[in-house]
């Protein structure tokens, strides 16, 4: 079982962004990463967000973005703190309200995901930090702003962290740094200049590296946080990972959220786990479904699954089996269930902080709307399912937060139902800020496995086989964030360059487009 944490989320909105800056502007330039995600108002056609062809999807969010906006931007903070025997890293996090100010799209199926999930949108138009897409205009380019706040973002170069990131990265651009170019190979080499110090999907770290047997945001978090408590519980050699957060006191709680992550529980017994939610992190049904969503009962149900694989394994081949032996890696696209299961070793992170006076732990939300294009395991080719499954709205999530509705007075059963509803539900307030502590809890622990056995972070990379690999959804490879020697950079680009890093340093030595 695994401890329990309390996260606080600072929230961050029109009335209190000024006041606030100092603090997120000094957390973004003392973090060792920045992990980040968000809250989208849609993502138009689903098919063509999983185009066969890159370039064709690439043009397809390149649409989105123009057209919708970032409702809610996360990010958190992770500062790695010297002299101590573990990894142990301070963490901020941040939830911010956004309203764009320009005419948008919002999607009905994204408006009803999001409220599902305890999105509060008179918030959002009442409370919303504004903000303009595209290029600069007047004022963008100074004073205290969402497009000033990216500029901070760049200027501190620091490696960034998403999960399944390509939406994020292309809504970003368009809503808070300039008008998107229109090849996917100029985008690819302006992302290269803006984040010198890489960009890491921990989407393609769970699947290619961690090996779990999903990898939606809720299950890689749960799962990494399992496997480190298991590791420290167990006394066995090596780092592990540990947290530590800020203590908020005077008025400053007053816009703090305290996200109770409690230790998971799961009973023995027969697991009935819903298929579709357990490999994609999601389910049609949504609370009706009649199955489980309960994602610690999904890991549970995943490690029986693996324990009674290894047994007829080694009993075929006449071995006895030995507790935390290590399992040979699997190629990548191969059996699902063959996928995962790091030894003792390399068990994930607990994080055992205490927040004015309380404990923190335990996930919350999976993937969430951003339709980021169908959260599939990572083991699978692209999957014969209908478009709208696949996508889904964005992040695709059906959390454990718990946003709960009033309850009836009912019989047991009836009760027993309700339960299980709301528990589909828990995830909820659906938060950009939580899911971004999710995200970067899974790369610290990736990283503190890598120092694991053996091989500690160089000064150019904490996950060398990972950095500018950003994960594709139906496909073998990812996209590489690299400059190409055939693209040149998007003026809009050289433009903002001059405005991060002062005139004429980039454009000197570059071609544009």
């Amino acid at each position: 079982m695994t401890s329990s944490m309390v996260v606080p989320v600072i929230d961050v909105q029109n009335d209190n962004f000024k006041e606030l800056w100092p603090a997120m502007v000094l957390a973004i330039k003392t973090a060792s990463f920045i992990a980040l995600d968000t809250e989208l108002s849609g993502l138009g056609n689903r098919k063509a967000l999983l185009a066969e062809c890159i370039e064709d999807r690439y043009k397809a969010i390149c649409n989105a973005a123009r057209t919708r906006s970032i409702l809610s931007l996360g990010f958190a903070c992770y500062k790695k703190l010297e002299n101590k025997d573990d990894d142990t890293y301070l963490v901020q996090v941040y939830n911010l309200t956004l309203l764009c100010s320009e005419e948008y799209v919002i999607e009905p199926q994204s408006v009803q995901f999001l409220v599902q999930h305890g999105f509060d949108f008179n918030k959002q138009y009442a409370e919303g930090v504004p903000y303009l897409r595209g290029n600069d205009r007047g004022v963008d380019a100074h004073g205290m702003n969402m497009r000033m706040l990216f500029v901070e973002l760049l200027r501190a170069r620091k490696p960034l962290v998403l999960h399944n990131g390509l939406i994020d990265m292309v809504f970003l651009y368009q809503c808070f740094y300039a008008q998107l170019p229109d090849k996917l190979g100029t985008f690819t080499a302006d992302l290269s200049q803006m984040f010198p110090a890489g960009i890491y999907d921990t989407k393609y770290a769970t699947e290619y590296e961690l090996r779990f047997a999903a990898s939606y945001l809720e299950y890689a978090y749960k799962k990494c946080k399992l496997d480190n408590s298991k590791s420290i519980e167990a006394g066995g050699g090596g780092r592990h990972l540990f947290l530590e957060f800020c203590k908020y006191s005077g008025h400053l709680s007053n816009y703090v959220d305290y996200r109770p992550c409690l230790a998971g529980f799961s009973p023995d017994g027969l697991l009935n786990v819903c298929q579709r939610f357990s490999a994609y992190g999601w389910c049609p049904n949504g609370s009706q479904c009649p199955l489980s969503h309960d994602t610690d009962l999904i890991i549970q149900h995943d490690e029986k699954k693996k324990k009674r694989k290894r047994k007829r394994k080694n009993s075929s081949q006449g071995k006895v089996e030995v507790e935390g032996a290590p399992e040979s890696k699997q190629p990548h696209m191969e059996l699902k269930q063959d996928q995962v299961i790091p030894d003792k070793d390399t068990k994930p992170p607990p994080v055992t902080e205490l927040v004015d006076g309380a404990q923190a732990q335990g996930p919350e939300s999976e993937e969430k709307m951003k339709t980021k294009v169908e959260e599939s395991n990572g083991v699978r080719e692209p999957q014969a399912v209908s478009a709208d499954e696949e996508i889904k709205t964005d992040k695709e999530e059906v959390e454990n937060n718990g946003v709960s509705e009033p309850q009836p007075l009912a019989t047991p059963d009836a009760e027993k139902k309700e339960e299980s509803k709301r528990k589909k539900l828990e995830g909820g307030t659906h938060r950009a800020g939580f899911d971004a502590f999710m995200t970067g809890y899974i790369f610290s622990y990736a990283a503190t496995l890598t120092e694991r056995v053996g091989k500690p972070p160089s000064s150019e990379s904490w996950l060398p086989e990972c950095l500018n690999k950003v994960y594709l959804s139906g496909k073998s490879v990812p996209m590489h964030i690299v400059k190409s020697a055939f693209s040149k950079s998007f003026k809009a680009h050289l433009h903002k360059m001059d405005v991060v890093w002062g005139k004429g340093v980039v454009s000197k030595v570059e071609g544009t487009v």
